[in-house]
């Protein structure tokens, strides 16, 4: 039996022994476990602990074990017009093929060494999700939040938002005050 460095007992750690390394056998895993820190993009952020909701499909191969699933998570952001607070609920699809332990991991044909390190593997008979799930979750995120579809955001001028201010309200003309010389010029001589 190989020695695992994972715990077994960590939430986004999942004990395969279940599947017994015969291909075609399949279970079904639904968790909650608390975010990891650092699920963000620039404007979007899942807060450390927040539970993600995990619906797992575990499928044993030949290679290995196909995980096939999804999380689901609350996330915070800024409207990305009118920085309004905006909290929502995202989905994360995801499918990751996780080796088996003492494969050969570069076949003769396979010099590759980039492949190798994307590829994920088994430590003993327990899996990792953790950079799975951070890899979808922050690819789900959206990169300008909206706080809905048509958001006029602020008032380039003042900075009131447009939704809140009405079709009243304006700045006069927003004349350039470098061409107003110009202006004065043509009130001068009537427009010709």
């Amino acid at each position: 039996m190989t020695l695992s460095r994972l715990d077994a007992r960590a939430p986004l750690v999942v004990d395969t022994r279940p599947l017994g390394r015969q291909p075609g056998s399949m279970r079904t895993v639904q968790r909650s476990v608390p975010a990891p820190a650092q699920l963000a993009t620039a404007m979007a952020r899942v807060p450390e602990g927040t539970p993600i909701e995990l619906d797992l499909r575990l499928e044993a191969v030949m290679e290995g074990v196909l995980v096939t699933g999804g999380a689901e998570v609350v996330f915070e952001a800024e409207c990305s017009r009118c920085l309004d607070p905006i909290q929502e609920t995202v989905e994360a699809p995801f499918q990751e093929l996780f080796r088996y332990p003492g494969e050969d991991r570069l076949g003769p044909e396979d010099t590759d060494t980039e492949d190798e390190e994307e590829d994920y593997y088994l430590e003993g008979e327990l899996l990792d999700l953790e950079q799975v799930v951070r890899n979808a979750v922050v690819l789900a995120l959206p990169l300008s939040p909206l706080c809905r579809e048509d958001c006029p955001g602020l008032c380039v001028q003042c900075g009131v938002k447009l939704a809140e201010a009405g079709p009243e309200h304006g700045h006069g003309e927003g004349i350039d005050p470098r061409w107003e010389a110009l202006r004065n010029l043509g009130e001068e001589f009537g427009d010709r």
